[in-house]
């Protein structure tokens, strides 16, 4: 459950889209590299603890695949480019999970690892599109930008082919192995991890493209931004040419030390692989081995009709459909949902406690009690001193006769 919360798993998903807000740099190193992954590492550095527990590994692969197909259906229809890039992590982060419950530890490693390169990529590309178009993050607002922009188009395509899995890209190699590691694994939730992750890569190709081509191609739906738009400086740009050649580099020379004979020499005891899923999936049928390059394929073509060829499309679809339409673009209603479950009865609690057992119970009877009892006592002393002198002289009368009427009955001497 802690991983889930540290890497944005489903039901526990729902900060990472809203850490959007901060600074591009930011989310580069947050969301592709370093805090968001520190989950599934942690579930990789505990994996004799695992392999131990059944149940949880077939928890894990579960919400795994859950979350790589949720989260690849809500970017299929999200309009802001940082938060598209931002549930695809959260889709990868599933995909590195189904590794994990498959006991292929390495793999969702290998995953881990060159998800950093490409992800890492599509942010700061992202951002350089967002600097280039005056701070505007709408893909809907951008097109035709190819022609101002060159590089930052050549770097993003770099990492949409290394997102989706385009052979040769480093995405093919990592990707594949976690697909291939759940058609072998002998978990409960297998079969079903296996489905959602083919499905999630055909669906990952699609919107991946959807933002490539809405940002970079058609025409100009802004004209003052787009006629004002320019290249990124130089120091925008080699952090941006580094990590494209990371996101080719980082796969094939390292595919035999995640996902091939040189695991066990790599890797050595830092994790506890289970017995033998590497051979078992090398021995996997062609026709399963080519299943994620054909989802990749329908997923490309789809999004090249739906946003190249006939533009009008999504529009009719949304129209026809507005309900699913709806339910994918307010991501899922688990906002409005968490709001109803846990804010607003949270905030009743809260203001309860703030009223009731703060002011009336423990200030009432505590400090403002005991400060008020005594503004009353002395309110009510200042009103013996009156000033005036026959009230004195009455109180020392009375004073007087009530000493004298003490030593006469006789109890002074006692």
């Amino acid at each position: 459950m802690g991983a889930m919360g540290k890497s944005a798993q489903f039901l526990l998903h729902t900060w990472l889209p809203d850490a959007m807000e901060g600074p591009t740099p930011v989310s580069a190193l947050i969301h592709a590299a370093t805090m968001v992954t520190a989950g599934v590492f942690m579930v990789a550095r505990l994996s004799p603890l695992f392999e131990l527990a059944p149940t949880a590994q077939t928890f894990v692969m579960f919400i795994g695949a859950t979350t790589a197909f949720f989260a690849a259906t809500i970017g299929l229809v999200q309009n802001d480019i940082k938060r598209i890039v931002a549930y695809s992590t959260c889709s990868q982060l599933g995909y590195m999970f189904v590794a994990m419950g498959a006991g292929a530890y390495s793999v969702g490693m290998f995953h881990l690892f060159t998800h950093a390169f490409f992800k890492a990529l599509l942010f700061l590309g992202s951002g350089s599109v967002i600097y280039a178009m005056h701070h505007e993050q709408d893909i809907r607002m951008m097109g035709g930008l190819w022609r101002k922009i060159p590089f930052t188009f050549a770097v993003m395509c770099v990492g949409t082919l290394a997102l989706t899995g385009f052979p040769l890209f480093a995405g093919n190699f990592s990707k594949d192995a976690i697909i291939e590691s759940a058609y072998v694994s002998h978990n409960p939730a297998a079969t079903y991890a296996f489905i959602l992750t083919v499905v999630s890569a055909g669906l990952t190709a699609f919107y991946s493209w959807r933002l490539i081509f809405k940002t970079f191609f058609g025409e100009p739906h802004d004209q003052e931004h787009y006629e004002a738009a320019h290249e990124s400086p130089l120091w925008m740009l080699i952090p941006l040419f580094v990590l494209a050649a990371g996101s080719i580099l980082s796969g094939f020379p390292f595919k035999e030390l995640f996902a091939g004979n040189g695991v066990e020499e790599f890797f050595r005891d830092s994790v506890k692989m289970h017995p033998h899923i590497i051979e078992e999936m090398e021995q996997i049928p062609l026709a399963i081995k080519s299943l994620p390059f054909l989802m990749m394929s329908i997923g490309l073509v789809i999004s090249i009709i739906f946003y190249i060829q006939r533009p009008y499309i999504p529009e009719e679809l949304a129209e026809q459909q507005p309900m699913l339409y709806q339910f994918l673009l307010n991501k899922w209603y688990f906002d409005e949902l968490y709001d109803l479950i846990f804010v607003r009865p949270t905030k009743r609690i809260g203001y309860f406690l703030w009223k009731y057992g703060d002011g009336w119970l423990i200030d009432g009877f505590g400090p403002d009690g005991v400060s008020a009892r005594v503004l009353d006592v002395t309110r009510n002393v200042v009103k013996i001193q009156t000033g005036y002198l026959y009230h004195y002289a009455f109180a020392m009368l009375i004073g007087a006769a009530g000493l004298i009427t003490w030593f006469m009955f006789g109890f002074g001497g006692q």
